[in-house]
């Protein structure tokens, strides 16, 4: 059997795009990528691949799943063996490990000390009288209870043995927990103790939700061997440069809002979540890492990074952006004013004032522009050298091909060195950000993909059709394989690459010809409101669609290691689902009605 986690990661850095395209060619649509089916002979592409949520579809044959599945299906291999090819293809090592009498996870019993260690400190921070300091602290940064419990915080209290002795009472062998990090061992005296003690716990989770490890806000006044935040050690089931904090809950809301918002550390994320921006996260005391990039491509292709704007703060605030740019990703940097930092903005404005800043956000390259400008360092031959010193780094770390001929115009505007002199110093280089000859850039990944039945197949359609401004947005929030119609779905995949379409083009499929028409006759205009009502119904649809695909091959799984994977990415979805609010029956209902009048109108 193959451990779970390994499974998990192998999934997290496939390129779903790549892989299929190795077997189906595939072209670009909007967010998605489509091609004709490999499953059943058609004229017309009715396959799409959803990297933004690792997800294929196929109108023609109604086949879908993840990256594991096409390869079971087309090419009939078992779980484990595309697990393992996909592991290969995206450089995981992938060991089976036997079988233990239970069917046990070799890990499982660090998942289980883990667990119990969280939900220790949490009955010390909610129920137990002495976590009132830790309690008090938290509402004194404006993280009450609700926010609290959403994000598993916990209090380790002042003692010296609470967490050891709780878990020798559930028989969970201290070898574990030394391991983990949760105890430590005395150098003088050989005796185990609590490494967490008097502080407030926060639990890192993996992308699924089980809690890895555990960092520590310190109560009390920093001593020697007693810093202010605490992180578990590395262990056989962390690696914190491969995990970001916060992720297990904003990884649907980054979805969403199409952009990650990366700060700093623990409190900023809390602080933001707390005041209704959920799209951030956090790097785990250390500096964005390659893991860290590609883990966030997985979910968006646009990063905002808000760190606190000091001398220090920028220095990293460049480093990650060098980093995510060398994954595919493009940086942006939101500025506070001086002195402020995520948390004072969220007490004092709340969220409007959050994504006050956030809007604001600048192109990393511009923002390094703009902060050498403000040094003078364009004012001679000497400064200018040295400016351009400064820029370099970002110019070799750029590997969309498309940004790096943006960016090298822009530093040849400013600098006035050519364009074609600066990439003749990049060629050949071999900084972070350029890809090794032979590998494919990933793909663009957008926020998640929707399908939705006629009804709001043709409000969507006849919205973008007749607001033209709206197509590039709607084609970032919706994909053709959102649309179930295949006329409609036409239609829309016109508008995408022409968004100044005045004809269907020749030879398009006479159905689609005919709806056109339609369309173009109504002469309203609707309301920006229509839009978003129209795509919560959707996002409803396509989880519906995904919910009752899982069914299927849940139904036919044949390894237990496949089943409880796709049981879990059910789970998954139905809180997906959960999070998009009490009232989307009725938007979707609303927007099905008034389609059908007008498509009754229309004949």
């Amino acid at each position: 059997m193959i451990p779970d986690h390994v499974v998990e990661e192998v999934r997290a850095r496939a390129d779903i795009v790549g892989i299929i395209g190795d077997f189906v060619q595939l072209k670009k649509a909007g967010k998605d990528f489509r091609g004709l089916s490999p499953f059943k002979k058609e004229k017309t592409p009715s396959f799409y691949v959803i990297p933004a949520k690792a997800f294929f579809h196929d109108f023609s044959s109604g086949e879908s799943g993840d990256v594991f599945s096409f390869l079971m299906k087309h090419q009939g291999m078992g779980f484990t063996d595309a697990v393992k090819y996909v592991g290969a293809r995206s450089g995981v090592e992938v060991k089976e490990v036997r079988r233990g009498r239970k069917g046990d996870d070799p890990w499982r019993p660090y998942y289980e000390a883990t667990a119990h260690a969280n939900s220790f400190f949490q009955e010390r921070l909610w129920e137990w009288e002495g976590g009132k300091s830790a309690r008090e602290y938290l509402e004194r940064r404006g993280i009450w209870r609700e926010t609290g419990e959403r994000f598993g915080l916990g209090f380790a209290p002042d003692e010296w043995g609470a967490l050891r002795d709780a878990a020798a009472a559930r028989g969970i062998g201290e070898a574990i927990l030394l391991e983990l990090g949760l105890l430590k061992k005395s150098e003088k005296r050989e005796q185990l103790y609590d490494a967490f003690r008097n502080r407030v716990i926060f639990p890192i989770e993996s992308v699924s939700g089980r809690v890895l490890a555990f960092g520590g806000r310190l109560l009390g006044p920093e001593g020697k061997g007693a810093p202010k935040y605490l992180n578990s050690p590395e262990s056989p089931i962390f690696h914190k440069g491969e995990i970001l904090y916060g992720l297990s809950w904003a990884g649907n809301h980054i979805r969403r809002q199409g952009a990650a918002l990366l700060v700093e550390g623990f409190m900023d994320a809390l602080s933001l979540a707390a005041v209704d921006v959920a799209h951030a996260v956090a790097p785990l005391g250390t500096a964005l890492t390659e893991g860290h990039a590609r883990l966030l491509a997985r979910y968006t292709k646009q990063v905002r990074i808000l760190f606190d704007n000091d001398a220090a703060g920028m220095r990293a605030t460049f480093r990650a952006a060098d980093t995510l740019l060398a994954q595919g990703l493009h940086a942006s940097v939101v500025t506070l004013p001086e002195g402020e930092d995520p948390d004072s903005v969220a007490r004092a404005g709340g969220a409007e004032a959050v994504l006050g800043f956030v809007r604001q956000a600048v192109d990393v390259l511009d923002r390094k522009i703009a902060i050498l400008e403000e040094h003078d360092y364009f004012s001679s031959i000497e400064k200018t050298r040295a400016a351009l010193d400064r820029l370099l780094p970002t110019l070799r770390a750029v590997r969309d091909p498309r940004l790096r001929d943006i960016y090298l115009t822009r530093v040849a505007e400013r600098t006035g060195v050519r364009a074609d002199t600066l990439a003749a110093e990049l060629k050949g280089q071999t900084g972070p950000g350029r890809a090794r000859r032979g590998t494919r850039p990933p793909p663009r990944r957008r926020p998640a993909p929707r399908f939705q039945g006629l009804g709001s197949d043709w409000q969507l359609v006849h919205f973008v059709l007749k607001r033209r401004e709206w197509i590039e947005r709607a084609g970032e929030r919706v994909g053709p394989s959102d649309l179930e119609d295949g006329a409609l779905r036409a239609i829309f995949e016109w508008l995408i690459d022409n968004p100044e379409l005045a004809a269907p083009p020749v030879g398009a499929m006479p159905e689609a010809v005919q709806r056109f028409e339609e369309l173009n006759r109504d002469r309203e205009v609707p309301p920006d409101e229509v839009f978003e009502d129209v795509a919560r119904g959707i996002d409803v649809r396509t989880i519906d669609r995904r919910l009752e695909a899982l069914d299927g091959q849940i139904r036919g799984a044949a390894e237990e290691a496949e089943k409880s994977r796709l049981i879990k990415d059910k789970e998954d979805l139905n809180k997906e689902k959960r999070a998009l609010g009490p009232d989307w029956r009725r938007s979707t209902h609303r927007a099905a009605k008034s389609s059908q009048r007008k498509g009754e109108g229309s004949r």
